[in-house]
């Protein structure tokens, strides 16, 4: 039990929002970084951040000749620029306003030589301020942000193993910034109707874009807003009909109609007998629904898990 603990911690909303908060606004502003200098890739895949084994990373971002990456190191807690020219600098992970964190971020790719300019108001969070003046977001607990590394580590893992089941176009597993989760997202192939919807401070066509194509998408974010705890969730669009009735397991499982998603628990999750069985159990059946209802063609799409 003392083994799945540390490997799946607990992670209360309630107990480490305030960290949550900065460090989303944190991942935003390297995540900009990432899209300032990287080149335009289907459904914005060029943006999102990487799982490691230390924390979360942009992989190599080209700027003229070299290249520079930038990694959120949550066991030394450090954030860690580095370049192609054996260049490098970073600078603690502690608690620090955003508008403390831009100014570091920003005088250290000016002292390595990198000029990059990028839009300064987060995305996908209601009343955001500009990161420059941001003094509100100012908390690092240091636990808190170590264990939600060792989750996503975890996620990681399971995810990359649902992805391996699958022969038609899926994603990498990936970190979005914007809306702070893990995501994996399969294809059917197939093009989408243009999405109606948008979020706070991006526009209709950048949601056009990561949604062209026919979608079947799980992932996990540690929650807030409507639903209030840790969560893994699954969507499909456009959502065929009888979706939200659909049969999916494990238990605990259920449909949130405000989100239009299926969502599980991550306690239903981390409490479980067999962890990765529950959530494969989850990404598999929600994935079957979406894709059974909305008719893709699941015997060209799919193959057997495994080596």
């Amino acid at each position: 039990m003392t083994d799945r603990a540390e490997a799946w911690p607990s992670l209360p909303l309630a107990e480490w929002q305030d960290t949550a908060a900065t460090l989303q606004l944190w991942t935003q502003l390297v995540g900009k970084i990432r899209l300032a200098l990287a080149p335009m890739i289907n459904h914005w895949w060029q943006v999102p951040l990487y799982v490691t084994a230390r924390g979360l990373t942009t992989a190599a971002m080209p700027y003229g000749n070299r290249s520079l990456q930038i990694d959120f190191d949550f066991i030394d807690h450090r954030l860690i620029i580095a370049c192609s020219d054996g260049a490098g600098g970073g600078f603690a992970l502690v608690p620090r306003s955003v508008a403390e964190f831009h100014r570091l971020v920003m005088a250290e790719l000016k002292r390595l030589g990198i000029a990059v300019r990028i839009w300064t108001m987060p995305v996908e969070i209601p009343g955001a301020i500009p990161f420059e003046a941001d003094q509100v977001h100012k908390s690092y607990d240091r636990d808190f942000a170590n264990r939600f590394w060792r989750l996503l580590v975890q996620c990681d893992r399971v995810f990359n193993v649902f992805r391996a089941g699958f022969t038609g176009k899926v994603s990498p597993v990936h970190f979005f910034w914007g809306s702070f989760d893990l995501a994996v997202t399969r294809f059917s192939g197939r093009p989408a109707p243009p999405h109606p919807g948008t979020a706070p401070n991006i526009g209709n066509w950048v949601m056009r874009e990561a949604y062209s194509h026919e979608v079947s998408s799980a992932g996990f974010w540690p929650g807030g807003g409507v639903v209030n705890e840790p969560a893994f969730y699954s969507y499909c669009y456009p959502q065929p009909a009888g979706f939200e009735r659909a049969t999916v397991g494990p238990d605990g499982a259920y449909w949130h109609p405000e989100l239009g998603e299926f969502i599980l628990p991550y306690e239903a999750v981390r409490r479980a007998a067999e962890p990765d069985a529950r959530l494969l159990a989850f990404l598999d059946s929600t994935y079957a629904a979406a894709a059974d209802l909305g008719q893709w063609d699941r015997a060209a799409l799919e193959r057997p898990r495994g080596r």
